[in-house]
């Protein structure tokens, strides 16, 4: 995870920054640092000033910083996190920003974000001709119906229903269309079919909230899978250097310390019969904290065990599973993939837009919604893909420029709010005026930081 969140986050950080540099360059405006992380402890800009690597070629000083929070370019007479009005106070010299034209200064802010945009649009549209669309169809999940989890249950749904349309509308892609769409829009609701009768089925414009709290899809809906055993058995593993300095309480590993073993097949559990993966799991999470009965088959014998529930209704295994759908899949031409891929990068910016009209509205809470470090490496996932570190590579590069376009002082959108009064009304607003804005913005930057931070930490 950390691997990939580092990579993610320098490839990310300097394009962006990059994209500041090359229209700062292409205007021939002096650009004294171009950093990847910051070389001082943001916002700080005195403090603990010291790199990791730099380099000085030509006017430009080339680093990595030591604080991976982000990154910067020092642009030759712009009021930044860097530099203060006091230090703007001699007349403009031609080669700084502030000499230039104000649409000039423009296009050097938005560079960050343009280079973001085309950053993710390129993701997309090489992932959408190199794999296609792939996708599960409504058709193949209503053969057996949905599989309803606690949320889903709580809202009326039940195990084999099958979903028509969603708020009206026919759907084909299941995850797309019929998962993802009620959790971004409001008022929204299911047509099902259940015992030959259609009905409607309202959704709680909360679900979002519900289901961000664990981030486990599983909670709503999900396709029925065979249970065809165990892949892996968790076990207690050597205990880390925190745990050997300062103890900490004995992680329960209950299916290994019952006896269960990698390549079992679960027979039944507790007199009943396990054929679908769902069968299994509400079997545990109606059993939390008990002791079950599980008959196994381990190499033609069959052999009972007694394992303890966890409070969370786990027993710390891995599942082999074997989808009951056929997937589609759509090859792409170029040109398919260009529409397609665009389509994706954009949608990535529609869907932070509409979860934040839900924060909002008060539909979803801030603190189930927003991340931080913790949550995007998370995102990444503990196996390192290439297809899936592209993807989510991609999905960051878009919500990075829609987060900067945000009308933040000290966010690329708020020095373009102020260039567009300059454009407007024909007169800069004072550096002091600036000065003090930016210092704003990044006071709200900062507490947006430590929240994430925070809440990453809390759960």
């Amino acid at each position: 995870m950390a691997g990939q969140l580092l990579l993610g986050l320098s490839i990310l950080v300097g394009l962006h920054e990059f994209g500041h540099f090359a229209f700062a360059k292409l205007f021939k405006i002096r650009v004294n640092k171009f950093y990847i992380f910051f070389d001082f402890l943001f916002p700080l800009p005195n403090v603990a000033n010291f790199a990791l690597w730099k380099k000085k070629i030509g006017e430009t000083e080339y680093g990595i910083g030591w604080f991976p929070l982000g990154g910067y370019v020092q642009i030759d007479g712009m009021i930044d996190e860097t530099q203060e009005s006091s230090k703007l106070s001699s007349e403009p010299q031609p080669w700084e920003f502030r000499a230039k034209p104000a649409w000039q200064r423009l296009l050097v802010m938005l560079g960050g974000i343009i280079v973001n945009i085309i950053t993710g649009i390129v993701i997309f549209v090489s992932l959408s001709y190199q794999n296609g669309y792939n996708y599960i169809p409504v058709a193949e999940v209503n053969k057996n119906g949905i599989v309803a989890g606690e949320l889903a249950k709580a809202i009326g749904l039940q195990t084999g229903d099958k979903i028509l349309k969603v708020n009206g509308q026919a759907v084909e892609d299941f995850r797309q269309d019929v998962v993802g769409r009620v959790l971004l829009e409001s008022n929204s609701n299911y047509t099902v079919e259940r015992n030959g009768q259609e009905l409607t089925v309202a959704v709680p414009n909360d679900l979002a909230g519900q289901l961000a709290k664990d981030n486990n899809p599983e909670r709503f809906l999900s396709t029925f899978t065979r249970f065809d055993g165990i892949a892996q058995v968790a076990k207690p593993e050597e205990p880390g250097l925190f745990a050997r300095f300062f103890g900490s309480k004995p992680k329960v590993y209950p299916a290994w310390e019952s006896g269960m073993r990698d390549n079992d097949k679960i027979v039944s559990i507790n007199g009943t019969p396990i054929t679908y993966y769902h069968q299994f799991t509400d079997i545990l999470a109606a059993n939390k904290g008990k002791v079950l009965d599980v008959v196994l088959d381990r190499n033609g014998k069959k052999l009972t065990v007694k394992p303890r529930v966890t409070p969370e209704g786990k027993l710390l295994l891995y599942a082999k599973r074997t989808p009951l759908q056929t997937p589609a899949h759509v090859d792409y031409s170029f040109g398919q993939a260009l529409a397609a891929g665009t389509y994706d990068a954009f949608d990535v910016v529609v869907k932070n837009v509409k979860g934040f009209g839900k924060i909002f509205k008060g539909e979803v809470a801030a603190t189930d919604a927003i991340s931080g470090p913790v949550g995007i490496s998370k995102l990444y996932g503990e196996i390192w893909d290439w297809n899936h570190f592209w993807t989510v590579t991609g999905l960051l590069s878009m919500a990075l420029a829609f987060m900067n376009a945000l009308p933040i002082p000290a966010l690329d959108g708020g020095h373009v709010i102020f260039l567009l009064y300059e454009m407007i009304l024909r007169r800069a607003p004072s550096e002091k005026f600036l000065e003090r804005a930016q210092q704003i913005g990044t006071i709200l930057l900062l507490g947006l930081m430590v929240f994430a931070i925070g809440n990453d930490l809390f759960k």
